[in-house]
């Protein structure tokens, strides 16, 4: 999904591995971020990082979904 700007409707944003495809983790739990700003939070988590090694995923939050 690409990374918007701003929406009404929240957002998760992870930090992924492009070696591996996971989420990076912290203690073992995966680095993941709740926001509505998702190209802040993006750019956040990618600041100072390689960008051939790493990437931002953003998913919305579906509100009908129970979490």
């Amino acid at each position: 999904m690409s990374m918007m700007q701003g929406t009404a409707r929240a957002c998760i944003v992870r930090l992924i591995d492009r070696r591996t495809g996971a989420a990076h983790r912290i203690n073992g739990t995966p680095l993941t971020l709740y926001t509505r700003r998702p190209a802040e939070a993006a750019a956040e988590l990618l600041q100072g990082r390689d960008p051939a090694l790493w990437e931002a995923r953003v998913e919305l939050i579906d509100p009908q979904v129970p979490r």
